[in-house]
């Protein structure tokens, strides 16, 4: 007698529809996270761009002093923000500034301060300044830090002002003063980063203490200080620039840098 064919149960699945339907579900959650974690790659060939060639894309970078329109802080360095603040570069990880890479060489992009403060740099500290700012100019009463790192070379020789040696503390800088210059140093020697400054807002702790600058949660969104998209959620591919014209020629008025002259790895005890 011919043998009917096994009929399986009604609603199980196959050992293989399974596996192809594990496969389908892994592959779509992995193109989303890839996409919603990944920096632009749009963004990212920008930066290969004007890192091999800055004079020729001159008109995607900012200067040192540039303000747009009326906000607050003045641009702290020349070059292109590359990276912004939101930026994720793995799952769970934000990053918590700017990253803005110059044009010129190792040690030579100069550093201003974006905003009149009081300036304290930790002993242990070889690349990295923080600066408090009593009155943060967009919100009365609360007290911010603006943080400027990486202001030293890959073995730690420091591009920051004599004036500021390590040990300072709460020493007052006006918006301009030059606090440095562009290094590549992350404590590590033999993995240094690409030369930039890296740019932050800290939040208080209420208690007249910066916050630990590598929890986003404690900084704050740069872009209404500068006058310009710098979310990293918002800003898209699009370029970093002030909007009324594109890069530093966009801007609607210049710091007094002479008066200036004149005048990742934990916040808590190290640098980033």
């Amino acid at each position: 007698m011919r043998r009917l064919p096994t009929i399986g149960r009604p609603g199980r699945r196959s050992p293989l529809a399974l596996a192809i339907a594990l496969i389908l579900v892994g592959a779509g959650v992995g193109a989303y996270l890839y996409v919603r974690w990944r920096p632009s790659a749009v963004r990212l060939a920008r930066l290969r761009e004007y890192r091999a060639d800055p004079a020729a894309h001159a008109d995607w970078a900012l200067r040192t002093g540039d303000r747009c329109g009326d906000a607050p802080f003045a641009f702290p360095t020349d070059g292109l923000v590359g990276f912004t603040w939101g930026d994720s570069f793995r799952p769970g990880y934000h990053h918590q500034g700017l990253d803005i890479f110059g044009p010129d060489d190792l040690g030579e992009t100069p550093v201003r301060a974006a905003y009149d403060g009081y300036l304290t740099r930790l002993p242990s500290w070889h690349s990295a300044v923080i600066v408090r700012i009593p009155e943060d100019p967009l919100q009365h009463g609360r007290q911010i830090w603006t943080y400027y790192t990486h202001m030293a070379d890959a073995e730690g020789q420091s591009f920051i002002d004599p004036a500021f040696p390590p040990g300072t503390t709460e020493r007052f800088v006006q918006a301009g003063t030059l606090l440095g210059h562009q290094g590549t140093y992350s404590a590590d020697p033999l993995n240094p980063v690409g030369m930039h400054l890296h740019f932050s807002i800290v939040l208080d702790d209420g208690q007249g203490r910066f916050r630990n600058e590598l929890e986003i949660s404690n900084t704050l969104d740069p872009s209404p200080y500068f006058g310009f998209e710098l979310n990293a959620e918002r800003l898209g591919d699009a370029l970093a620039v002030c909007p009324s014209g594109g890069g530093g020629n966009g801007t609607s008025s210049k710091l007094d840098l002479a008066r200036g002259e004149d005048a990742r790895r934990d916040l808590s005890g190290g640098e980033s």
